[in-house]
């Protein structure tokens, strides 16, 4: 039920800008009936002119046509501005309800995620106010156009069908033919597109050992059964756009050469300024279709991004208001935890539990694929859990509101990554930059003196994803970020993996600060140079709690177990020795 709520949401937006469509539909018919003007002008002429030799009366016609060719122009114009006016309506709506989705697939890591949703959102946008879609308004005209062709000649009325008939099947041709070879390049070019972008994250690596060359060349190879691609639909394309200019080329002359065979019978009604008049409102019959078919690309690239954008608003549904909740406290309760990677997989952590009070340290050891950053990313509401909770002063982590906890919150991931902008603008998470409190964040980190060193200080840039730092660099900047505005809970993954000496003191002073205030740590590590701070250890294998409590109690039952096992060992291996002698 809720799904098929959510895939109507972007054609409820789109309704609901029926008055903008109405208004533009109306101005649409005016100056679509204004084309008839010319064919007046020329039979007033004839008539009038020709007849009275009236130079006053030729001025005033010529006066009276000129005007109504402004006024069409006038009332186009104000078609496509309503239109516009329609997008940005539209835009206003759903930007950020997009921007969300698109964002939520990311964190999800569904198939295809990335920033493709906002392309397809531009073009549905801009399509609104495009030549195809203006051309589907003047179709009721084209109908009024083809009531006054029976009017003068059901012949001439059904021959305007016959055509329209042929322009349609022109247009489900070129459908039929253009639109595989046309999906397959978008897909090819969206994946050489992703092969660069993932060639650029690793340039350097590339360079260093001499993978240039090779990488080019299988980019080349995306790249050119792309262009294969496009190169074929483009010159079916343009086969069927040749076809359509033919037959609408071929109807005008045909129309006038059968309104004057009509005329030649006495079957023609109106004279012989209808067979002229019956051509021109032949040409006006095909025009939206002839628009249409040789615009069909921009209709295919909305049609296709329209079900992608609905697709993706169907399987994110919008996030509910919530009642907002008083700051939490620091209190971190973990329940029976069992969780993996979101949209499925078998279970990295099982049956985790354990709780922290505020302003306890926990450091969480153990091997690589142990668990802890699935473990972090729980303790920060990124991912789901498959059972249990993850709760913060007595709130689930993963449903409270990013927005309201995020100030409460600091988080540094195990690849520290920072967003092109200031060195400011990183530590301020992109908010209001108090330089008091980013100052305070630096210092913390042992990062002031650095900062003041750059060019421009603060204010220096740090690049696209930080490419302007060090390693060591990018991470003390995103543990400034971290504990920027005093959070209550931080979570930190592996934070001193690029840090020297200096480094690791700087952390572990600011780590007992905070925690004096009243912050509850969980860091994740390798080193033993944070279990100095620590209060509690927590001790992960494949997934599983193999000991938590307090630090020391902790340490001595693993040294106590570790001294058992080389006993154990040196017993055996002592028994294989004297059994082999």
């Amino acid at each position: 039920m809720q799904n098929n709520k959510t895939t109507s949401e972007l054609r409820q937006a789109v309704m609901a800008l029926r008055p903008y469509f109405l208004r533009a539909a109306w101005f649409s018919l005016c100056a679509s009936l204004l084309v008839l003007a010319p064919s007046g002008y020329m039979l007033e002429v004839y008539g009038r002119v020709v007849d009275s030799r009236s130079h006053l009366t030729l001025a005033m016609l010529t006066l009276l046509v000129l005007a109504a060719y402004c006024l069409m122009e006038v009332l186009e114009w104000a078609r496509a501005e309503i239109m516009c006016r329609a997008g940005q309506e539209l835009d206003r709506k759903l930007r950020n309800r997009v921007f969300g989705a698109m964002f939520a697939s990311g964190l999800r890591r569904m198939p295809g995620a990335s920033a493709q949703p906002l392309t397809d959102f531009r073009i549905i946008r801009e399509f609104l106010y495009s030549p195809p879609l203006l051309a589907l308004m003047e179709a009721p005209v084209s109908l009024v156009f083809l009531a006054l062709m029976f009017a003068i000649s059901p012949v001439l009325g059904w021959s305007a069908v016959a055509g329209s008939v042929a322009q349609v099947l022109v247009g489900w041709l070129n459908e039929k033919n253009t639109q595989p070879p046309l999906v397959a390049a978008n897909r090819c070019s969206m994946a050489a597109q992703h092969y660069v972008q993932g060639c650029l994250r690793n340039a350097q690596v590339i360079e260093s050992m001499g993978m240039l060359r090779n990488v080019r060349r299988r980019w080349m190879g995306k790249q050119r059964e792309f262009l294969e691609l496009q190169a074929l639909a483009s010159d079916r394309a343009g086969a069927y756009q040749a076809l359509t200019k033919f037959l609408q080329l071929a109807m005008g002359s045909l129309l006038l050469g059968l309104g004057a065979w009509l005329l030649l019978n006495n079957r023609l009604n109106g004279g012989a300024g209808m067979m002229i008049v019956g051509s021109i409102l032949g040409g006006r019959v095909l025009a939206p279709l002839v628009q249409l078919v040789t615009q069909w690309r921009l209709v295919i690239h909305a049609r296709d991004a329209w079900d992608r954008l609905e697709s993706l608003l169907g399987a994110i549904a919008p996030k509910p208001d919530k009642m907002a909740l008083p700051p939490p406290k620091g209190l971190v309760q973990v329940e029976s935890l069992v969780a993996g990677p979101p949209g499925g997989g078998p279970a990295i952590l099982k049956n985790v539990a354990f709780s922290l009070a505020p302003g306890e340290v926990l450091a969480v050891a153990g091997p690589s694929a142990s668990g802890k950053t699935t473990l972090a990313r729980l303790m920060v509401g990124l991912w789901p859990a498959a059972s249990g909770k993850v709760r913060l002063d007595g709130a689930d982590m993963h449903t409270w509101d990013k927005s309201e906890l995020g100030p409460h919150i600091g988080y540094l991931a195990q690849d520290v990554e920072l967003l092109e902008g200031t060195v400011a603008e990183n530590i301020a998470r992109f908010g209001e930059v108090r330089p008091a409190k980013v100052k305070a964040a630096a210092l913390a980190v042992d990062l002031h003196a650095f900062i003041m060193g750059l060019p421009l200080g603060y204010d220096s840039p740090v690049g696209r994803e930080g490419g302007m730092l060090s390693g060591g660099q990018r991470q003390r900047i995103g543990l400034a970020r971290a504990l920027y505005g005093e959070p209550v809970l931080v979570v930190l993954d592996e934070p001193n993996s690029s840090l020297d000496e200096a480094g690791d003191a700087a952390l572990a002073s600011a780590i007992l600060d905070l925690k004096s205030r009243g912050t509850t740590f969980v860091v994740m590590t390798h080193r033993t140079s944070v279990l100095a701070v620590a209060d509690k250890l927590l001790v992960l294998s494949d997934g599983v709690m193999q000991a938590f409590g307090p630090r020391d109690e902790v340490l001595a039952a693993l040294n106590k177990a570790s001294a058992q096992a080389a006993a154990q060992a040196r017993h055996t291996q002592g028994a294989a020795v004297a059994e082999a002698a």
